[in-house]
């Protein structure tokens, strides 16, 4: 024998309006993640970095993954780097600030000064700082590249921008320009650079990670 169903049971006034507060939030999600999944990201700025400058003062971290001997090397650290026209200065320091290295380059010679060592001079810096460091620093690459220019393979001046922001230079560097201090600035300026370069006859594999805190 069947039964009759008992009556309905009532329905407060607090579970409906909980139940509508919970239609509302799940129909805001849903509208916000489609927004999300269907709106066009907006294209990388064309603007490209601003006009090169002899003199610039300016500070950073650096990180450097070389190969010596056949094992990989890890370091990090920070940097201060001077330039006017023909010389330039780069204090390599340790996380914590300790001086490790002083560099100075000339159109004449390179200088590298270690703690109270006498300072070892080279005809160009990539040389004494594979000697000294154990892996090269390429100031004369850096002059241009914290800047956000390069010379391409081709030969020709590139100036770097979010839109265009790798290239490879005639002597091997793959440079990645990863990040901008302001990418929607009318001339951004290069807040993280990636470097790398394949081994040479004289050197290893060498990759570079430069972030620059302090702009000039």
């Amino acid at each position: 024998m069947g039964h009759n169903a008992g009556p309905a049971l009532p329905t407060s006034p607090t579970m409906t309006k909980n139940s509508f507060r919970r239609t509302l939030l799940l129909a805001a999600a849903g509208a916000l993640l489609s927004a999300c999944a269907t709106a066009p990201l907006a294209p990388p700025s064309q603007a490209t970095v601003a006009e090169y400058r002899e003199a610039l003062e300016l500070s950073g971290r650096l990180s450097v993954n070389y190969d010596r001997d056949g094992n990989l090397e890890t370091l990090s650290g920070k940097f201060n780097w001077t330039q006017v026209p023909g010389v330039v200065d780069v204090a390599l320091l340790s996380p914590l600030g300790q001086t490790i290295a002083k560099i100075k380059v000339t159109p004449q010679a390179a200088t590298l000064t270690q703690g109270d060592r006498p300072p070892r001079e080279a005809a160009d810096i990539d040389s004494l700082t594979a000697q000294a460091l154990g892996w090269s620093l390429p100031v004369s690459g850096l002059r241009d590249w914290l800047q956000g220019y390069a010379t391409a393979a081709d030969g020709k001046r590139f100036a770097a921008s979010p839109a265009a922001n790798s290239v490879t230079t005639p002597d091997g560097w793959r440079l990645t320009f990863v990040s901008w201090q302001d990418p929607t600035a009318a001339h951004p300026v290069p807040r993280r650079i990636d470097a790398e370069r394949s081994a040479t006859a004289a050197s290893g594999q060498l990759a570079l990670r430069i972030v620059i805190d302090q702009p000039g």
